[in-house]
């Protein structure tokens, strides 16, 4: 059975840049080891499979190179420009069901896709020297008026906040320890960051996923979502400041990346988390499956 699969670099800053997804339209028929078997032979850190749904206009299904996870971000934007390249949607708001919920979907007349994301749930903090050991480096590395942490708003993340663009550009991380950690304290992957920038932008970050088969990505959606939080939690960005928020991600991979993002509060509360960007270079190929 060959499936056609079209593939996109979504979040992308220019034409090198963004980050590749895989998307598979029609794909009710699919069975999860289809699924997986796809996305194994695409080899992005994500496929996305989009199907009907009886609860929202797309079912939209998640899978990395070796397991099924509950929502990606930069999936999400790949399939939603695809829908819109393929006349499928049009400008306007819909909704994807996904494993972590029914979630919006805005298309904008600017080729821009904003998704929501759920609600921050702000977990664990950790401990610094113990991640500063998996990153291999110095502690004095990691900022000390705000802390590692554990975030969703999907997905967990560890953040972890670096003092200089330098420092976070030079890391070259244990990834067998990052997986370690990320398997025990059942999160994603580690999301560093810092407020170093090198276009102006409210934060400049690296992504780490190994326990996904993933060394580094190159744009990560839902991380963005959850950092977003972070920084209003602990007082980086006033509430004034929340709305128009743009992070670079993925230029350590020579992969220019730009994810946007909007955080409303409401009487000092978070209320609404939404990313955004674009997608380009759709291409299709096909995959054999048995």
């Amino acid at each position: 059975m060959k499936i056609k699969v079209y593939t996109l670099n979504a979040f992308a800053k220019t034409n090198t840049g963004g980050n590749p997804a895989g998307v598979v339209l029609n794909a009710d028929s699919l069975l999860s080891e289809h699924m997986q078997r796809i996305a194994k032979k695409v080899g992005f850190s994500e496929t996305a499979f989009v199907k009907k749904s009886n609860n929202a206009d797309f079912k939209v299904e998640f899978f990395t190179p070796n397991k099924e996870v509950n929502l990606c971000g930069h999936a999400t934007v790949a399939t939603f420009c695809l829908l819109a390249d393929k006349g499928i949607i049009d400008a306007g708001r819909y909704t994807q069901e996904t494993k972590a919920g029914i979630l919006e979907i805005e298309y904008r007349k600017n080729n821009r896709i904003y998704m929501d994301q759920c609600k921050p749930i702000f977990h664990k903090i950790l401990d610094k020297k113990y991640i500063a050991d998996t990153l291999n480096i110095s502690q004095n590395k990691i900022m000390d008026d705000i802390p590692i942490q554990i975030v969703s708003t999907g997905l967990k993340d560890i953040l972890i906040p670096i003092k200089s663009l330098g420092d976070l550009c030079s890391i070259k991380p244990d990834f067998d320890k990052i997986s370690y950690v990320c398997k025990k304290e059942n999160c994603v992957g580690y999301h560093l960051f810092t407020l170093e920038t090198k276009q102006g932008s409210t934060a400049h970050c690296r992504n780490f996923a190994p326990l996904y088969n993933i060394s580094e990505e190159s744009a990560t959606g839902t991380s963005t979502g959850a950092l977003s939080c972070y920084l209003y939690r602990y007082g980086i960005i006033s509430q004034n400041h929340m709305k128009d928020l743009v992070f670079e991600q993925g230029y350590c991979m020579n992969r220019p990346s730009e994810i946007l993002a909007s955080v409303i509060i409401h009487s000092g509360k978070i209320n609404e988390v939404k990313i955004g960007g674009n997608a380009l270079n759709i291409e299709e190929r096909e995959i054999e499956i048995m």
